[in-house]
């Protein structure tokens, strides 16, 4: 089967912010400091500027991406994949913002409530990538340094 022609960058884009306004879930990977590796599902809310996460307070991810301010996370399939890499500013049930908190719970859940205490990630990308197939590879990046390409 031959691969469909590659997209061109600003298709790419328009793709990617698409999956961003409309899928529900990524995985996410974090790592403690000896290095041990933690990847989860978990569902997100994209504003146009950052992706909004909510996890346990006390889970392995928000221990790590607390103490890293760093995440890599992925959406999509291996043949239609959008690679995010970035920052992580942390809130707690207390400090979220109300917009922000309000936005989560209309598209996901209301993580305010509820015995378990969810802590709320913010992520805002600094690298991201998109790609399908091989053709798409050396093109991949659509962001750098926190800038959309083209």
């Amino acid at each position: 089967m031959q691969p469909e022609p590659p997209r061109s960058l600003t298709q790419r884009k328009q793709d990617t912010l698409t999956r961003l306004d409309h899928d529900l879930d990524a995985w996410v990977a974090s790592a403690d400091r000896e290095g041990n590796v933690h990847l989860v599902p978990l569902s997100f809310l994209w504003d146009g500027a950052a992706l909004t996460l909510a996890t346990a307070e006390s889970s392995p991810t928000a221990r790590n991406l607390r103490l890293s301010g760093r995440v890599r996370m992925s959406l999509g399939t291996t043949r239609d994949v959008v690679i995010v890499e970035g920052t992580v500013e942390t809130f707690a049930r207390e400090t979220v913002p109300d917009d922000l908190a309000d936005a989560f719970a209309a598209k996901l859940w209301d993580a305010r409530v509820g015995a378990t205490r969810y802590a709320y990630l913010r992520v805002t990308p600094r690298r991201i990538q998109a790609w399908r197939e091989e053709n798409e590879i050396a093109d991949r990046d659509l962001m750098r340094a926190g800038r959309w390409l083209g």
